[in-house]
């Protein structure tokens, strides 16, 4: 025979209570699941972050030393074509009618003796920035050989989190939603605003030492037995959060923890 399944808003007040403060265990043990997986797809996001930076400035760093290297290469071709010209000019000065015309063809080999000079310094300055930018690239493959051991190590961390908790996950979320159907619309409403507005997540709690759990601020006696006598539900004036007797807490806890063994 399928068991009848109760109207919410018939429930008494405890009873109410009782589903929220163990909606509450639920998604709080849900909280802590992903809390622990959580901080992992960020460190990796990081990680991927900062090896797509390197890989940028490594690309980079490899097209100037390319072009240093071209410029090398430019300024030898150049050497080359002067030493000809110099051949040549040495050559036409044996057959000149005068003496302008010798001191013309001289000038042109100082000219080309400058050019060569001056493509020699050149070469010497590529040089010693590609020895320069070499020593940094190394370092930076180096860095980047790090960081992609550590998000591959990350990543596999991530995998075998997210293989033993999968399960567990998953059947907290359907105790989760199975347990939503014993709750109002309006308190199951009031339950998640307060999840969404506090860090913690936590919209039930129980009184601890005469305060709401998690608080400092001191609950009137009065208010602690109107909170114990579950008549009503109570909303904690300077949390927001819905308060529950410690009994009540320690005993659904108790049922929890029985639950998820």
């Amino acid at each position: 025979m399928a068991k009848k399944t109760v109207d919410p808003k018939t429930m008494s007040v405890e009873a109410k209570l009782r589903a929220l403060f163990r909606l509450q265990l639920i998604d709080s043990e849900i909280d802590k699941i992903r809390t622990i997986r959580g901080e992992l797809p960020l460190q990796i996001q990081d990680l991927e972050d900062e090896i797509a930076g390197l890989s940028t400035r490594i690309g980079k760093m490899k097209g100037d030393i390319d072009e240093l290297n071209q410029s090398i290469s430019d300024k030898k071709n150049l050497i080359k074509e002067s030493l000809e010209m110099i051949k040549k000019y040495e050559s036409q000065q044996k057959n000149v009618r005068n003496n302008r015309e010798f001191d013309s063809l001289n000038k042109e080999i100082e000219y080309q003796t400058l050019e060569i000079q001056l493509a020699e310094k050149r070469i010497k300055e590529a040089q010693a920035k590609i020895e320069s930018k070499n020593e940094i690239l190394a370092l930076a493959e180096a860095e980047l050989g790090e960081k992609e051991s550590e998000l591959k190590h990350k990543n596999e961390e991530l995998d075998g989190i997210v293989k033993e908790t999968e399960k567990e996950e998953k059947k907290l979320i359907k105790a989760s939603s199975d347990a939503e159907k014993h709750i109002e619309d309006r308190l199951l409403t009031a339950y998640k605003r307060i999840r969404n507005k506090v860090k913690n997540g936590l919209a039930v709690v129980s009184i601890e030492r005469d305060s709401a759990g998690g608080s400092y601020i001191q609950i009137p006696p009065q208010r602690i037995l109107d909170i114990g006598a579950r008549k009503k539900v109570i909303v904690d004036e300077h949390s927001g959060r819905i308060l529950v007797d410690q009994q009540l807490a320690i005993e659904e806890s108790e049922k929890f923890a029985e639950l998820i063994k």
